[in-house]
């Protein structure tokens, strides 16, 4: 009988069945790390390597040939859209969730309770107008009522968001409906036109590409790319390549690195940008990827933009992983009196806003005075521990954090708002869905100014 692995597997109360490796007594899968210093590949750091090994890692890693064939398309720069450390001494560094919760740990007492104030101070005061625009339109009855491909995937919850996204756009004046059914802009209604001038319709952070899937269902569209980094299974793709006159492209890049000016087929093309929860920075990046003013300030001055945008949707969610080097309206927030080491605090306060029962919508009117009293009974205490502001925080009411996280998400979101302003979009800041359906359910809506 052949050796096997002898790792115990307590559960299945047997030995492991895989062969070992060489003169080990352990299989690949159980043979104990060795303690030499490991670190993230730098091709793809969803796998590490010995720190000894990596020059000959680098050579057979599955993901360089991937890597190395990306680098020599027109539309990849490596970090076109990322943007950039304004403190250059310090060096590019992204903080982690935990290193944002030791930050927040290590204030005082009196600098908690300062912060915490000054949130709920800016969101007064910014955020007021923030208004549900829960909407189905009629153009999606297919998708709400099942009457598609039995085949295809269908959550409810995931129907109703991506109808509403498509909603909105609709009420945006981006989309039109009926016999309309056609994305609005420079394009005519006629459908005599002449293929190159339908607009395309461009989804970032598209997954499996479900969101463009009701689109195409619901809307006539001719142009589709999707952009997204990673691979995936039971992807909408053969369901959108199966329709008449569509054309499908799909880009496996990160946001990061997209010049989206280069890709061909979007050359002349104006386009419609989608993206339903946009995690963290990618709704920076995406911003940046798709205004052509900010695309080409890497590029030479002369350069012209070859695509134009007319719309663009983006579903926020994910905001304790924004970075401020990242975010798209930093000096808005040096502004409201917020700079980076506040930045990353309520980014990290944003996890808070999942943390309540989200049967109903939860406002700022429910807030607590319990930290406000505490603030004034500790105001002169200079005896704070890194323990106080973590029995702080273990002590509020769970529907008080999570009041606070939606506030921290809603300032990060305005932020993104008002830069589209200043970049002459008209655009709105809605709940596209109620909280039952999604805690994350802030939707940015825009258009070009007539």
């Amino acid at each position: 009988m052949a050796a096997r692995c002898n790792f115990w597997l307590p559960k299945k109360k047997r030995f492991c069945a895989n062969v070992p490796l060489g003169d080990s007594q352990f299989c690949g899968n159980h043979t104990q790390r060795s303690d030499g210093q490991w670190i993230p590949c730098p091709i793809h750091p969803s796998h590490s390597v010995l720190e000894e090994n990596l020059q000959s890692h680098l050579k057979r890693c599955p993901f360089f040939k991937q890597a190395q064939s990306l680098s020599l398309q027109p539309f990849y720069q490596e970090g076109i859209n990322a943007g950039k450390e304004e403190e250059e001494e310090e060096g590019v560094q992204n903080f982690s969730s935990e290193m944002k919760r030791n930050a927040v740990r290590a204030m005082t007492h009196f600098e908690f309770s300062q912060l915490i104030n000054k949130i709920k101070s800016v969101h007064a005061s910014i955020c007021n107008d923030i208004r549900d625009s829960f909407k189905i339109p009629q153009a999606c009855d297919i998708w709400t009522n099942r009457q598609v491909d039995r085949g295809l995937p269908f959550q409810q919850k995931h129907v109703m968001q991506q109808a509403s996204i498509l909603g909105n756009l609709e009420e945006f004046g981006v989309l039109k409906s009926c016999e309309d059914n056609v994305v609005s802009g420079s394009v005519k209604s006629d459908t005599s036109v002449d293929d190159d001038d339908v607009p395309a319709v461009v989804e970032f952070g598209a997954g499996r590409g479900y969101l463009t899937q009701v689109l195409a269902d619901c809307y006539r569209i001719k142009k589709i790319l999707l952009v997204e980094r990673k691979s995936y299974k039971l992807k909408a793709d053969r369901s959108l390549r199966q329709k008449e006159n569509v054309t499908l492209e799909r880009l496996r890049i990160d946001i990061e690195d997209l010049k989206l000016n280069a890709v061909e087929s979007l050359q002349g093309v104006p386009y419609l940008a989608t993206g339903k929860h946009l995690c963290g920075p990618a709704t920076d990046m995406t911003l940046r990827c798709c205004i052509s003013k900010q695309c080409n300030q890497h590029n030479d001055a002369s350069s012209e933009s070859t695509c134009h945008l007319i719309g663009l949707a983006i579903a926020t969610c994910c905001h304790h992983l924004c970075q401020w080097k990242h975010y798209i309206n930093k000096r808005y927030m040096l502004d409201l009196g917020i700079g980076k080491d506040d930045f990353n605090a309520i980014t990290w306060f944003t996890s808070w806003a999942v943390d309540a029962d989200h049967g109903s919508d939860l406002c700022g009117t429910g807030w607590s005075s319990d930290l406000q009293i505490r603030e004034n009974e500790h105001v002169e205490s200079d005896l704070n521990t890194y323990d106080e502001v973590k029995d702080m925080v273990k002590n509020m009411k769970a529907v008080d954090r999570a009041i606070i996280g939606f506030m921290c998400k809603d300032i990060i979101d305005f932020g993104r708002f008002r830069w589209l302003k200043e970049h002459e979009f008209e655009s709105q800041l809605v709940k596209y869905v109620p909280s039952n359906i999604s805690p994350e359910n802030r939707l940015l809506v825009a258009r070009q100014k007539c």
